[in-house]
């Protein structure tokens, strides 16, 4: 039998994730792994009571743990002014990946078009694809990966279904200015366009600039699904608890097609989820100021050894760095070097299209 001949169409359009290549590679060396955007330092020690208080309590069976959608109900209603119903609107997930499949499953058929800002995360992709849709890309123009308001405008098509918004972003570092907000707002509401937002690193934001959830502007509620989870603020990125937000009947099906699919949520983390969810707002500045001060070291790092920065990061995990002119080898190789030598300093480049990187390289935000 021909294997190749019974995998499905869209099986064979997908290759191997660059990411989980080099995670592999690190692991079977025994090198840090600098492929993967994840904490490098332990999840917070109450956490992590909260999760093995869970397993002892044997909360180890399928579950649907209605007290985490009361508690992100009021912190969505309390932050974003926004009137979550936690009954209907709110549909648990395995982390924010799932959500977003779920979601983009839940709205999008055959053709229809999605708008992506690019660079962007390479799942968004991949789960528009699943669903038959087609990703249309919006460049952010460097240094600065300012939206252009035009290039967005002439993106929409009669087949536009829906527009995906992460930000804070990866790869960029950028948090989307409330002028830019208002602009993707504006479209979406006059185009009768949906929106998928991605807030997972809603907590992690530099120099005073704030999270502002898509979902809060004029006429955007009732149109947007926002999806996040507990892995970036809690440094949990294993824990695999998400959610998905969203009017009542996309939810109801975000909620069938993630049945389908998983069934539930990880027992003992949705448990620890409560936890995590009634935490401090002390806990959430601490988390950025730890952060600030990374991104600054990288950044001086980066710069007394010859690279350029021109543009530093806003918010999330990462930081793009220019290859010095005189520098002896590709930035391939500088990927896969630094992926497999001991050092708690990270460059990745980010895998670029049509060439638009230029020489760039991207940093995790994580150690010292």
């Amino acid at each position: 039998m021909e294997a190749a001949n019974k995998l499905s169409t869209i099986a064979k359009t997908f290759k191997p994730s660059p990411i989980q290549e080099l995670s592999h590679l690190a692991q079977s060396c025994n090198a840090i792994n600098l492929a993967e955007g994840f904490p490098d330092f332990p999840a917070p020690l109450h956490l992590k009571n909260a999760a093995i208080s869970a397993i002892h309590s044997d909360f180890n069976q399928y579950r649907h743990v209605q007290g985490v959608c009361d508690y992100l109900a009021k912190i969505v209603n309390e932050k974003h002014n926004l009137d979550v119903n936690p009954q209907t609107d709110i549909a648990i997930c395995c982390g924010q990946t799932e959500a977003f499949a779920a979601a983009v499953f839940a709205i999008i058929d055959k053709d229809d078009e999605v708008i992506l800002f690019d660079p962007c995360f390479e799942t968004y992709e991949a789960c528009i694809t699943m669903a038959g849709g087609v990703p249309v890309y919006v460049a952010l123009d460097p240094p600065h990966w300012t939206l252009n308001p035009e290039t967005l405008k002439r993106s929409f098509t009669e087949k536009t279904k829906a527009i995906v918004l992460n930000s804070p972003h990866n790869p960029t570092g950028k948090v989307f200015t409330k002028a830019e907000l208002e602009v993707i707002a504006g479209e979406c509401c006059s185009r009768d366009c949906l929106a998928i937002t991605d807030e997972v690193y809603e907590y992690v934001t530099f120099d005073n600039n704030k999270h502002t959830s898509l979902a809060s502007l004029s006429g955007m509620k009732d149109r947007t699904i926002i999806t996040s989870s507990l892995s970036k603020s809690f440094s949990v990125t294993g824990w695999r608890v998400g959610w998905a937000i969203a009017p009542p009947l996309i939810a109801s099906a975000i909620k069938n097609i993630h049945v389908k699919i998983t069934d539930s949520a990880p027992a003992p983390f949705q448990e620890a989820a409560l936890t995590a969810l009634t935490t401090p707002p002390e806990y959430f500045e601490l988390l950025q100021k730890d952060y600030e001060s990374k991104r600054d070291y990288m950044v001086k790092l980066l710069e007394g050894v010859g690279f350029q920065i021109a543009f530093k990061p806003q918010g999330s995990f990462f930081l793009f760095a220019e290859l010095p002119e005189d520098f002896p080898f590709t930035d391939v190789f500088y990927l896969v070097y630094l992926s497999c030598v001991p050092s708690n300093d990270g460059i990745c480049k980010e895998d670029d299209r049509e060439g638009r990187s230029g020489g760039c390289a991207r940093a995790w935000i994580f150690s010292r």
